[in-house]
């Protein structure tokens, strides 16, 4: 009995052994090698072939090193698998690189007024992105490179101007990037040449599905010889293959090390729904330098102003139980993560993701997926032509993935409509507990209704549209099978066939205890058509919460600071609910006439406020009352017990402690929002000013003790800035929440009637200089002429 004891143990220790498979492999080993500790092999595609070959679980360990990787890393059907699993990482947290960039060489010398030149190494084919240093360089462009302007780090109307043009010899190669009329994202062009006049010649713009035109001011260019004339930039010549580099000071060119990426992608899971890539893992890589894609083929979301690239550092497409877990993605020029069509319970976890020129995590199905599709904004399907089955055809989309504890932030370099995550003809996502922010756009975006089931918890998510327009941290729009562009048409389609609502988002989207803050914009932006949602738990720091033209909404048990509710054309039968939320500022409708299912049982810090709602014929059982809470200054917007009047109107608290990354390394590096001071105690702390409106701006005079510490002023003076009107202000482009204005026109500003003082005796037609306090300085503004009333 012991003997057969014996032999099944060493039995179970050999197949146990036979099962831990391990490879190694060193950027200096060889291939000849058997892979072994002792002797790894060179490249990760020689371990790759012996782990098709092994039985059971299979690891292989990437020891300390950069992998300069000359095409994608692609994993097929071939590997992995569900009885032989394949995990592919860094070994005992060595820091280990998978780069897409190639060391170049330059031999520099002198060109004139500070710039170097060298030719480059034959195999280095026009170079889209430089890098010193792992530094990202800037190509020569006007206007120059500005860490403080609103958009593409600078923008001027003159940028294309003929009289600048004509000084361009060679323009052809350059680029054109401008923003989208209305600042709905933005169009990328390359120059082919220029005409007598100074016109330039263009292909490129399809980057944007709503062709409404570029913004006459808001445009840069860039690789334009000519332009090159500041620190960090630089330029290359196709035809001599010769690189011009304006040094940074106190840089050394001699002995930086200068790369530029050549791979667009440098992962791919290659399978289908027949033949997925299956039970495959990369954990704890650094994943870096990938080019630019902005001028690839792109193609249109669904009636949006989307377009996307299907690519990125890392693509899955067709896989089932795959993740990219605890890794670093930085310095890439288009998205870094891209889920297309079919993905089934695959995940991206603890990784951090920044200095991406595009989106950092996209989730993409295939449009021949989706029932009576549509592809532009004016789009539509005729009613008579409608497939009336609910739900999708077949499985080509992604389902039942994953996105949790990411730190995303510094994110739309070069691409301005992205964001963190996407979320697009798929099915069931849970985004949670992401750290999301220092974005162009949204922070989160969910496009079209196809087809629900998302779960969006735990994100930590502001700082969010800094480029563009109209939008929110969190972001979505509907634009489904009943949506039309002629308001009259989609309401009797809705009126005589309201089973189209739920045809496609055929099941709820949850948004749930995140916490939101937008200065720019709306905290939550429900927009065209947005529909099937359960909204509750949310903590929304400035922007208030928007639900536009949609279906079934159920917004409840949220905290909106500083801010209200923004009902926008909403239906005659919309089923929509509002109830339990606390909301410190009138409702703000736009065309609405019809009040949904239920907007009451809400809780009006504003007596004023509540007398509106009143008179809309909506909360007949709210209250007004002040409630107090915890610690506001540190985050925690809980109520206190005392304020039991909000308790007795069906309020609950929720955790103010649990948004964002959740791993202690993330946590670490992870930002955290401003904590506004709410309106109620800002009132009761200096009860000798109310607050007024200026501009846009929610403004009243800096004079309580507790504003100095918000804002770090050293003395109770000046106009504190409680909240911007991010559609409504001229000043959104300038001014922040918790800014206090300290001068105009070179009038010292101490108090509200000093403001308005400056604001007689300046002549406004002409830029004026507006000294702001900010970040715990003094900063000035130069604000452009007959901005201001």
């Amino acid at each position: 009995m012991k003997k057969s004891i014996l032999t099944l143990c060493l039995l179970g220790q050999v197949l146990f052994l036979w099962a831990q498979n391990q490879y190694y492999v060193a950027p200096d080993g060889n291939d000849n090698h058997d892979g072994s500790f002792q002797k790894p092999f060179q490249t990760i595609e020689r371990a790759q072939l012996e782990a098709r070959k092994a039985q059971g679980e299979t690891t292989i360990y990437l020891r300390k090193g950069v992998y300069r990787l000359e095409r994608p890393l692609i994993f097929t059907p071939e590997d992995g698998g569900k009885e032989k699993p394949l995990s592919i990482r860094a070994f005992r947290n060595e820091q280990v690189t998978l780069s897409g960039g190639k060391v170049l060489h330059p031999a520099w010398k002198p060109y004139k007024k500070g710039i170097l030149t060298a030719v480059l190494q034959d195999d280095i084919r026009h170079p889209d992105m430089l890098l010193s240093n792992g530094n990202i360089r800037h190509m020569a462009r006007y206007p120059n490179f500005d860490s403080t302007a609103v958009r593409f780090n600078g923008t001027s109307a003159d940028a294309t101007a003929p009289r600048r043009v004509k000084s361009w010899k060679h323009p052809e190669g350059g680029y054109l990037h401008a923003m989208h009329i209305s600042d709905w994202g933005d169009f990328h062009y390359r120059i082919t040449g220029k005409d007598k006049a100074g016109k330039l010649m263009l292909e490129g713009g399809w980057q944007n599905n709503r062709q409404s035109g570029l913004h006459a001011k808001n445009r840069m260019v860039e690789n334009i010889f000519e332009e090159l004339d500041a620190p960090g930039e630089w330029f290359y010549q196709a035809e001599s293959s010769t690189l011009y580099y304006y040094p940074m000071p106190d840089e050394d060119a001699e002995t930086a090390v200068f790369e530029t990426p050549i791979l667009k992608h440098l992962i791919e899971f290659r399978g289908s729904e027949q033949q997925p890539v299956t039970h495959i893992t990369i954990q704890g890589i650094e994943l870096t330098q990938t080019l630019r894609t902005f001028m690839d083929k792109y193609e249109p979301l669904l009636r949006s102003d989307w377009m996307v690239y299907r690519g990125g550092a890392v693509v899955f497409e067709g896989t089932e139980d795959c993740s990219l877990k605890d890794c670093y993605l930085h310095n890439l020029g288009g998205n870094a993560v891209f889920f297309s069509c079919y993905n089934r319970r695959s995940t991206v976890s603890g990784s951090h993701f920044t200095r991406i020129g595009a989106s950092a995590v996209c989730f993409v199905g295939d449009p021949n997926a989706v029932r009576s599709p549509s592809f532009e904004y004016n789009e539509f399907v005729p009613a008579g032509k409608l497939d009336r089955t609910p739900g999708p055809i077949g499985n080509n989309y992604p389902a039942h993935c994953l996105v949790y504890d990411n730190l995303i932030h510094s994110i739309g370099l070069f691409e301005k409509q992205i964001t963190g995550v996407e979320l697009s003809m798929c099915r069931h996502i849970t985004v949670s507990h992401n750290s999301i922010y220092d974005t162009p756009r949204a922070g989160i975006n969910v496009s079209e209704g196809t087809w629900g089931g998302h779960i969006i918890e735990f994100n930590d998510v502001f700082d969010t549209v800094k480029e563009t327009g109209d939008h929110g941290s969190f972001n979505s729009w509907g634009r489904d099978r009943f949506w039309h562009p002629h308001r009259q048409v989609m309401d009797s389609l809705v009126n005589a066939e309201p089973s189209l609502i739920l045809a496609d988002v055929t099941s709820p989207i949850v948004l749930r205890h995140n916490r939101f803050r937008c200065d720019r914009g709306w905290d939550i932006d429900l927009d065209d058509g947005s529909g099937n949602y359960h909204i509750y738990n949310n903590l929304c720091l400035n922007g208030g919460i928007k639900l536009r033209e949609g279906f079934y909404r159920v917004v409840e048990n949220n905290i909106i600071v500083n801010n209200s509710f923004h009902p926008h054309v909403w239906f005659k039968n919309s089923g929509d609910v509002f109830t339990r939320n606390i909301v410190m500022s009138s409702y703000r409708p736009i065309q609405v006439r019809h009040w949904g299912l239920e907007v009451d049982y809400n809780i009006f810090t504003d007596s004023t406020a509540y007398q509106k709602a009143r008179k809309q014929n909506t909360d007949a059982h709210s209250i007004v009352c002040t409630p107090v809470f915890l610690n506001p200054s540190r985050g925690d917007y809980r109520i206190d017990n005392h304020s039991d009047a909000v308790f007795r109107c069906g309020f609950r608290n929720f955790d103010m402690d649990r948004f964002g990354v959740v791993s202690p390394r993330l946590k670490a590096l992870a930002k955290t929002p401003e904590f506004p001071k709410p309106i109620p105690i800002l009132m009761e702390e200096g009860k000798a000013h109310a607050t007024i409106e200026w501009q846009g701006l929610q403004i009243k005079n800096l004079d309580t003790l507790g504003e100095r510490s918000a804002t770090g002023m050293d003395t109770e003076r000046g106009v504190y800035v409680i909240s911007v009107n991010a559609l409504g202000s001229v000043l959104r482009d300038y001014i922040r929440p918790n800014d206090v204005i300290l001068e105009l026109g070179g009038k010292t500003v101490n108090n509200l009637a000093d403001l308005q003082k400056a604001v007689q005796e300046t002549d406004l037609k002409q830029p004026q200089t507006m000294v702001i306090f900010r970040s715990q300085k003094e900063n000035k503004l130069t604000l452009p002429g007959n901005l201001l009333k």
